[in-house]
């Protein structure tokens, strides 16, 4: 979901799973699909401060930091007959 990295230092352990579990190369266009396509009333975006938003959706609202934000996305899922 984050871009490649500019910077010497090495990223933390938990970091460092995270992306050896996804494909770091990814620009994060699989991983929003897979997230959009599933059966969740909000996804929560992690993104740089400047990093164009992901998909082709606009966030519901955006909470923003000093050098990241995070997009939310609030959606309307149909519920499932019960009976």
């Amino acid at each position: 979901m984050f871009p490649e990295r500019k910077k010497a230092a090495a990223v933390k352990k938990e970091a460092l799973m995270l992306q050896s579990l996804t494909d770091v190369q990814d620009t994060g266009d699989t991983l929003w699909a897979w997230a959009w396509a599933q059966p969740v009333e909000r996804i929560v975006v992690k993104r740089p401060l400047r990093a164009p938003t992901l998909g082709d959706q606009t966030p519901s609202h955006t909470l923003s930091g000093k050098a990241v934000r995070f997009d939310v996305f609030v959606r309307q899922i149909e519920q499932g007959s019960t009976g």
